[in-house]
């Protein structure tokens, strides 16, 4: 049809191109129709129960579509802005095919959505995708491989608060407070009969009560306070605000502390959560102190099974909540947990002993226990020691250590005891250069004879075909996973604050990733038949 003037100028002979199927301009291998396959076996409707009627205002967008967009769009990206994601549903054919007719939500749409209802939601519907995925591949949860990486948090890298130098700045409060009271006993209180107490540690509601205290011995008015030049300041006034300045630190430190916790020494003023650790900053392996989270993850068969977040440095401390949500997730341990010498410890293989895991994860001399031969067979070490018919140990100058006492190792909440052995006596003894260098008098030695049988377990399965085959894939697999998540997909910071929206986003990286996964390993699938 010819144009005229009479034309609606909007039209244009293109439109009569386009075909009114958009099934039709999207590949018949694209990613899409994976994700609409496993999101269509996923019943999503007790998620998102609305039970508020609004009779004002705009239609609200489906519940449902927008979590199919938000989670296609960390499948196809790893992690995406919400304005790129507000473009590409306007612009993304896929996504206009996931909307299914719903006007283009905008970014604060998807942050809302993100904020109020997902972040309760989440960790079920990581818990559905995967059971889908993991009935279809018929996954194996009896192996896991175990790994953690330590990701920069979104908060600011100069302000932070250490526990040590607060407890310390705290210990020098107490000295001036003690100094502050004498002058109060010397200077005033001493005229009016009255004597405040001097104590080691000062608790606020004990200084609080001081004040009270100075104030009616004095008939002190706080409200009759000069401040400013040309004003001179009182005895009393001078010795209640040095007191009140002092209280007001013990609050400050206090807050601190309680913030920090038992289990850390650290924490970001911006980001309360967040603690500092070493992060490799370059290729070089060069690292900074900066506020950061240890994020583990439980592999199998290269899918994420379990996602947690730590504020902890040491992987040590993540081993336990990790196979704990491990257990709640799937019902049961792992037979096979594998992971680095990054977790063996004495808490983690009795931990594997109480629960039937078996004991896959190397400790720290693990490399030259089983590859130096020279320091396996060392004379010299306590655990290589020939006993006698009493089983007190014989150092191989034929003497005898004596029992002296057990002892709790200290901060082991397992209970943890070394066995103290003393040598009867170590004067004139020709190995004493090598046996105990630093030794000034005889030599003592530390025995945890269960760690050590743990150690003998740990290097028997490792040394196994079997053994050996899972450190093999524990490297691919689950160190993969990260080099995939951090390097491909470039996500090497986080976007959210606090624990619990660290926790949300992870999580959704999480479902992203494995919807990811599957579909590679299905077209694959289909490329070898």
């Amino acid at each position: 049809m010819p144009l005229t003037n009479s034309t609606n100028v909007n039209f244009t002979t293109r439109q009569l191109k386009l075909p009114l199927e958009i099934e039709k301009l999207i590949d018949i291998a694209d990613p899409v129709y994976t994700f609409c396959e496993v999101m269509d076996h996923i019943d999503l409707t007790p998620y998102f129960v609305d039970d508020k009627d609004y009779k004002t205002g705009r239609p609200r967008c489906d519940a449902q579509k927008l979590l199919k967009v938000i989670l296609f769009a960390f499948m196809e990206h790893g992690i995406s802005s919400l304005r790129e994601l507000e473009k590409l549903c306007r612009n993304d054919i896929r996504f206009l095919y996931l909307l299914d007719g719903m006007k283009s939500p905008s970014f604060v749409t998807f942050g809302n959505f993100i904020r109020n209802e997902l972040t309760v939601s989440i960790e079920q519907i990581f818990k559905d995708i995967n059971a889908y995925i993991f009935e279809t591949e018929q996954v194996d949860l009896q192996h896991t491989y175990i790994d953690g990486t330590k990701l920069e948090a979104n908060a600011n890298r100069y302000t932070w608060v250490w526990k040590k130098s607060c407890i310390k700045n705290r210990e020098k409060v107490f000295e001036k407070l003690s100094a502050l009271i004498d002058a109060m006993n010397t200077e005033v209180l001493g005229y009016l009969g009255v004597k405040f107490e001097k104590r080691d540690d000062y608790a606020i509601e004990y200084v609080e009560e001081l004040l009270e205290k100075y104030c009616l011995a004095t008939n002190l008015d706080t409200c009759s306070f000069v401040t400013g030049r040309g004003h001179r300041k009182t005895l009393h006034q001078r010795q209640y605000q040095e007191m009140e300045g002092y209280l007001e630190r013990l609050k400050t430190y206090a807050k601190h502390i309680e913030i920090c916790g038992e289990s850390r020494n650290s924490y970001a003023k911006t980001d309360h959560d967040a603690t500092f650790m070493r992060l490799k900053r370059d290729y070089m392996g060069n690292d900074q102190l900066l506020p950061a989270y240890n994020v583990q993850a439980a592999i199998c068969d290269e899918y994420i099974a379990v996602i947690d977040v730590k504020p902890y440095a040491s992987d040590q401390d993540c081993f336990v909540p990790l196979m704990e949500k491990f257990k709640e997730t799937y019902g049961h341990y792992p037979k096979y947990p594998v992971a680095d010498a990054g977790y063996g410890s004495y808490n983690n293989y009795l931990y594997c002993e109480e629960h039937g895991m078996e004991k896959y994860m190397k400790f720290t001399m693990f490399e030259k226990e089983t590859k130096s031969e020279k320091y396996h067979t060392n004379p010299y070490r306590a655990v290589n020691f020939k006993r006698d018919a009493e089983g007190n140990p014989v150092c191989p100058n034929g003497k005898k250590f004596i029992f002296k006492y057990n002892r709790h190792v200290k901060g082991n909440r397992y209970g943890r005891t070394e066995e103290l052995y003393e040598c009867e006596s170590c004067e004139g003894c020709p190995y004493k250069t090598e046996c105990c260098k630093s030794a000034k008098g005889n030599r003592t030695v530390r025995i945890n004879r269960e760690l050590t049988s743990f150690h003998e377990e740990v290097i028997s399965n490792l040394e196994s075909i079997h053994g050996a085959l899972l450190c093999m894939n524990r490297s691919i697999q689950s160190e993969g996973t990260f080099g995939i998540i951090k390097w491909n997909r470039s996500y090497k910071r986080l976007f959210r604050r606090g624990k619990e929206n660290v926790i949300l986003e992870l999580t959704l990286i999480s479902c992203g990733y494995n919807l990811y996964k599957y579909h590679n390993k299905k077209k694959r699938g289909l490329l070898a038949a």
